[in-house]
Parts: C-alpha cells; structure tokens; sequence
C-alpha cells in the first residue's frame, strides 16, 4: 500500500461537533484491525488503470484514490456512531492486474470478516473483480451472490486477457451462484454481440432511458431478495459527460448526478448489501475536478444510505 501523506486535511470548524471527514479517519491496515463490535466503514483504494489500458481506454484512473480521498476530506461527516476507517491503496505494480486484483480481495475479505462495512474506490472498472473476490470469500461459494452494476457498458467482453470490459463475463462463467443486474445501459456504448452475450448468461438489465420507471426499482427489490448477498459498484461513465468528464468513456446521454443518487438510496435500502465501489474516475481528463467532487458525494451519499439501513 501507498502512503497517503496529506491527502486527510481540511477545514475545521469553530463549532465542536461539526466534523468533518478528514477529522474522524483513522488510518490503519485492514490486517491490524480487531473485529469490530458497532459499524464502522472502511476505506480501500485501487490505484490501477492496466485494466483501462488493456481495453485501450484513456489511462489515469490509478490517481482517483487519492484525489477523491481529499476531495471527500472536507464533506461533512454525518454518519454518527458509525466508525470510519482508511486501510491505503492497492498499487498495481509491474502491469500485473491479476496479482494487485488479489490483493484488493484479501483486504476486502478482511474487512468483511472484521464486520467493517467496504468502500473502495477505484481505479479502472477492474477494480470490480477484486471486490468480488472478497465479497465471494467472505460469504463461501454456495451463497447466492447478486451483483448491481450502474454502468453504460456490460463489461461482458471475451478477451485474452482480463481487462475492465472482461469482469462480469469471467465472474459469470465461473460462479454458478452469481447474479448480473445492470442499470443505465446504453445502445450506443455496447455492440450487438454484447447484448447478445447479456442475454446468453441471463442477465438483467435497465437501458437508461427507461431507468426512472417504477419497474426498475421493483426489479431492483426483486434482485436482492432473489440473492443472499449484495454487491454494488458504480462505473462514472453511466453519468452524463456534462457532469462527469473525466472518465475513460464518456456518455453523452448518460444518467443525470440526480438518478445516480436515487439509484444508490433505493440499493442501499435493502439490508443484504454488503460492499461498494466506485470506479473509472480520471483526474488527469477532469475539467476543474468536476468529476472528482461527484465521485466524493456518491461515495458520502452511499455510506449515508448504508448507515440509514442498519
């Protein structure tokens, strides 16, 4: 893990109980951490993008943790009672995505097992595979497992190697106890055969323009009762450019901050989720942190959602 030097620092309020997210984290290793007894979140960055590369998208994704972390620093902190701990970056090191995805794995697992509640911040959309290697070893392999993606793409893509367009497809060929919902497809950012391979390995999925119909929110509910276990992660490029354009693909028609928001409120809802990431931010395409400062939000906005539900 990489240091995080000056990355937790901000404002400080004269008023004694206004805090802020930079005045309540703790910095430890997910392997030094007690099992805890409350709730507490913990914090675990992926500074990768040689799945992006692979899938030959805009490299830069590696610096979000961080530029996140600072961004998020200066929110205001208003999950009471509930702990918040940052565990560091996974570093993909020498191009070796499968090793830094393990890794991510391991310290998910720990987490989990530790009864903290993960929130990791990509990094590339490969980031998702090593979320669900901890999330599939800390539940076992007989568990139902449903996955909730907010992306544009189905990230279904038969490659030779594992990218961030591969995840899902090499989840889904070798978990039979595994579950695929999509939510924000866009027609024009997934070709005929993926839609093709979606229907093949019986997925679910919501095109964006019919993501705000009362069905969805129904499918939604019926995913995660149909599952024992949850995990979500959302990929920036399911948002409109307008909002968020520093991303690897941009969409032009993507959901608005707004849906995104509602989406997670609605997901979070239901008590038999366990993880979340958030991915595809690129700070060196940003315009004026744009993306950077939604991507804190969505983040604070999903623990605020966690930390309602338990």
């Amino acid at each position: 893990m990489d240091s995080k030097d000056n990355v937790w620092m901000g404002r400080i309020d004269s008023e004694s109980k206004s805090l802020r997210f930079h005045q309540v984290m703790e910095e430890k290793s997910p392997f030094d951490l007690e099992k805890y007894k409350g709730f507490a979140f913990g914090l675990v960055g992926f500074a990768c993008d040689e799945g992006v590369k692979r899938n030959h998208g805009r490299a830069g994704a590696a610096f979000a943790p961080n530029e996140v972390r600072k961004m998020l620093a200066n929110l205001p902190y208003t999950l009471q009672g509930a702990d918040i701990i940052d565990t560091g970056n996974i570093v993909c090191e020498n191009e070796d995505l499968e090793k830094a995805q393990e890794k991510l794995g391991d310290a998910v697992g720990e987490l989990l097992a530790k009864t903290y509640t993960p929130i990791i911040i990509g990094g590339g959309h490969e980031t998702f595979y090593g979320h669900y290697l901890g999330a599939r070893k800390f539940i076992g392999k007989e568990a139902q497992l449903g996955i909730i993606n907010i992306d544009a793409h189905f990230d279904l893509r038969e490659e030779e190697r594992p990218s961030s367009g591969t995840m899902f497809r090499q989840i889904l060929e070798a978990d039979q106890q595994a579950g695929y919902l999509c939510l924000g497809i866009q027609p024009h950012g997934n070709t005929k055969s993926l839609f093709a391979a979606a229907k093949q390995l019986n997925c679910s999925y919501v095109l964006e323009e019919d993501i705000l119909k009362e069905q969805t929110f129904q499918l939604i509910d019926s995913f995660c009762r149909r599952h024992d276990y949850v995990v979500v992660t959302l990929c920036t490029d399911a948002i409109e450019a307008a909002a968020a354009p520093g991303v690897s693909a941009p969409s032009p028609f993507g959901l608005s901050p707004k849906v995104v928001r509602k989406l997670i409120r609605h997901v979070f809802a239901n008590k038999n989720v366990l993880s979340f990431d958030l991915s595809e931010v690129n700070p060196l395409v940003d315009e004026g942190n744009k993306t950077v400062r939604l991507a804190a939000y969505l983040l604070a906005e999903a623990m605020e959602s966690f930390h309602q539900t338990m």
